[in-house]
């Protein structure tokens, strides 16, 4: 059985992405990069070999979810497989919301990024400048930019002793985000901030309340109004618990138990999602919310340029030999690289019952989105194949 201390619900996973360089404007049409950027490739028009895959997963049970591809703002792909709620026969469809996992954080980085417009929040700034109760180690040599690049030196507070056990009596988003917070306080970093990088949930939940107190709003509300409204991102959202169990446009999510069975983990996940993970959202939300990022219409060209640009070289998985033959940059929130002369700019996000990609491919204009409500990082074939398809074609 699914354990709460297995339930790792906001661990996410980067798929290979990298940074965009140049981001598209409004109405703008970026320089061609060989034939991909001018035409569809066979492999990923319906009925090709990306289709093709999608349906042989979801045939083996191997894939239940959406996936949409988008090329200069028009659909080329569109396909939804399984159920959202298999006890009650609710099939997933493109109006279904999906367990984002940690693509997540792009939410929160871009709030931050609106603060530093506002200039009530500069990268430069302490935790100590917002947030209390935090140790010296923490409060005066943690910064925004160790946060957002994960080179804060903090983990991951889902991994506390008893962390999941306090959760489970936490039934507000106010609960959630204080409880969060305070097993964060308890923390201790693993090594000087920007010494290192360490995948860290903690440091975004801290960037979600930065937001909050830099705002005077809740992290949600910011967030509602200066990311998904603002995106037009109107099927996206953070439902409670109770919504999640019952509303039919909500997918759940499923782990799979030693026995191959799939088990329903809606009880067994927090009350709300945070700003290091969990939001819902439509695959076709998400791909307004990375078109609105790339055309500079949720930052301005600056700070848009800031928040795509590599920060922090990031080192090739481990047990790569010979490392892969692209290059890989911490961006604030996304992760951005270089592959076959394609610039790409992406998240990932993966738990027990949800495994979430964006990729963005800047100078060709294609967006894929893959969200999917099985763990097991069922999307990921899904966008490794679509990379290799749009990077070698």
């Amino acid at each position: 059985m699914t354990t709460r201390r297995s339930m790792l619900t906001l661990l996410g996973t980067a798929p290979l992405a990298s940074t965009a360089l140049a981001p598209a404007r409004a109405g703008a049409e970026p320089a061609a990069t060989g034939n991909a950027a001018g035409r569809v490739p066979d492999g990923l028009k319906p009925g090709g070999e990306l289709d093709r895959l999608v349906a042989d997963l979801a045939a083996k049970d191997q894939f239940s979810g959406t996936v949409v591809l988008t090329h200069r703002g028009r659909t080329v792909l569109s396909r939804s497989y399984g159920m959202a709620d298999k006890a009650r026969l609710v099939p997933n469809g493109p109006d279904t919301a999906f367990a984002l996992a940690s693509v997540t954080k792009l939410f929160t980085a871009v709030a931050i990024a609106r603060l530093v417009e506002q200039r009530t929040v500069a990268y430069t700034d302490s935790v100590g400048r917002f947030l209390d109760g935090f140790p010296a180690g923490i409060a005066d040599k943690v910064t925004v930019h160790h946060l957002l690049t994960h080179t804060s030196g903090l983990g991951d507070h889902h991994m506390a002793p008893g962390f999941w056990d306090q959760a489970a009596n936490w039934t507000s988003p106010e609960s959630v985000m204080a409880g969060c917070t305070a097993f964060i306080r308890q923390s201790s970093p693993a090594f000087e901030p920007g010494a290192g990088h360490r995948y860290s949930n903690s440091g975004y939940h801290l960037l979600g309340e930065i937001v909050a107190r830099a705002s005077g709003r809740t992290y949600y509300d910011y967030v509602r109004e200066h990311v998904f409204a603002a995106a037009g991102m109107y099927d996206t959202d953070f439902p409670a618990r109770p919504q999640r169990a019952t509303d039919a446009r909500i997918a759940h999510p499923y782990g799979k138990q030693p026995s191959g069975e799939r088990v329903d983990l809606t009880d067994r996940m927090m009350f709300v999602g945070t700003p290091a993970g969990d939001a819902y959202a439509t695959a076709a939300d998400l791909d307004r919310f990375g078109q609105a990022l790339l055309q500079e219409r949720l930052l301005t060209p600056p700070v848009t340029h800031i928040t795509l640009s590599g920060k922090v070289p990031m080192p090739p998985p481990p047990g790569a030999t010979p490392p892969p033959p692209t290059t890989t940059f911490q961006c604030y929130g996304p992760i951005g690289g270089y592959i076959n002369g394609h610039a790409t700019l992406g998240h990932g996000g993966g738990s027990p019952g949800a495994s979430t990609s964006i990729d963005l491919y800047p100078d060709t204009r294609w967006s894929v989105v893959v969200l999917c409500n099985y763990g097991d990082n069922a999307a990921l074939p899904v966008a490794q194949l679509a990379r290799r398809i749009i990077t070698t074609t």
